[in-house]
């Protein structure tokens, strides 16, 4: 057969896509007609604002005028690979934007905007990813930072555990205002917003792993409001920091190897939910270590712990806020823990990951 035999159609073209409107497929993520239609159906109506409606690869904004004028930019990055997506109290779309947020935060800043990638499985049911993205938009209205920008890509099954996420942070530091991990002193009290360990456990028990039920809800959440509320009352506050992975022991840690100070921490004061505690003992973890995804940990000087105090409780996210130790000069870069028996134990840095794909 010759090519004057072969037949003519006319318009013939390259075929086009077969509609998927339940599951991610490849097709979502060549930057054509489907990822158009995923990010209008998805992401647009979610994450509407003025700034992401000019469409651009960027995204173009005034700060506020006391930005312009006075103070300096924060800006801060992280990727969120959950496992699973969803679990109680929380999901991977709610941990990516409190957890950006309150990175953001920690340096004294106001959040002013994020960005938001997505990199999704194929096979994902869009039913899923909708969930993710409505879940998103609750958690950055109430923390009241808009997502400006963003990008999605699709990969092949088997090579992205559902979607990863990773978010970036832009805000505003006041002037004068320094806040830093190598800025604590000895005499300094330490603070903590509320219980530890709620974030682990929830999530190891989403996974079903821990042989019975846990009624444990993450404590995911943003803390800008509450940071804010606390440096009003207490503005000689010189430590913020989030106890995320590796929980309280390994932040606290951090902390004292940048102040090159000694902090010392009472066990009998530091707050643990009866189920967190429990599911911790049957299963050999500490709670110290267990990762958290709304808390702060709030160094300042001990004649403004009670004005500390007294913000953070009558806010819901630092209800339970509690005074739990105190800076010392020596050991140099060590962590210590008054016991209940009245002993002393020195809190180390773990040499792996307790708890894998947590946050």
């Amino acid at each position: 057969m010759t090519d004057s035999t072969l037949p003519i159609l006319e318009g013939a073209a390259c075929p086009v896509p077969m509609r998927h409107d339940d599951q991610i497929v490849m097709g979502h993520g060549s930057g054509g007609r489907m990822t158009q239609e995923l990010i209008e159906r998805v992401f647009a109506p979610a994450f509407a604002n003025p700034i992401l409606a000019q469409s651009n690869d960027f995204a173009a904004f005034l700060l506020p005028l006391e930005a312009q004028l006075h103070g300096s930019l924060a800006i801060s990055t992280d990727s969120h690979i959950v496992s699973p997506l969803f679990f109680a109290g929380g999901d991977i779309g709610r941990l990516a934007v409190c957890g950006t947020v309150n990175d953001v935060s920690m340096s004294g800043a106001q959040p002013l905007y994020l960005t938001a990638g997505f990199i999704i499985e194929e096979g994902l049911p869009v039913e899923m990813l909708e969930r993710i993205v409505t879940s998103m938009q609750a958690a950055a209205l109430e923390a009241g930072v808009p997502i400006v920008a963003g990008d999605t890509k699709v990969v092949e099954r088997g090579k992205a555990d559902g979607v990863f996420i990773n978010t970036a942070g832009i805000g505003w530091i006041p002037a004068g205002r320094q806040i830093g991990g190598a800025l604590a002193r000895p005499g300094d009290a330490v603070l903590i917003s509320g219980a530890i360990g709620d974030h682990g456990i929830a999530v190891l028990s989403a996974r079903g792993e821990l042989g019975f039920d846990a009624a444990v809800t993450s404590d995911v959440a943003p803390l800008n409001a509450l940071i804010g509320a606390v440096l009003q009352a207490a503005p000689g506050v010189r430590v913020l920091r989030d106890p995320t992975r590796g929980g309280l022991a390994t932040t606290l840690n951090e902390i004292a190897q940048q102040s090159n100070v000694c902090i010392e921490i009472t066990e009998a004061t530091i707050p643990i939910h009866t189920p967190v505690q429990a599911a911790c003992d049957m299963l050999g973890f500490d709670p110290l270590y267990v990762a958290n995804e709304g808390k702060v940990i709030v160094i300042l000087p001990p004649d403004q712990v009670d004005a500390a105090l007294a913000a953070t409780h009558r806010l819901p996210y630092g209800a339970e806020a509690a005074a739990i130790g105190v800076v010392k000069p020596s050991p140099a870069r060590r962590v210590l823990m008054k016991t209940f028996i009245g002993g002393t134990r020195v809190l180390d840095v773990l040499a792996g990951e307790m708890l894998p794909r947590i946050c």
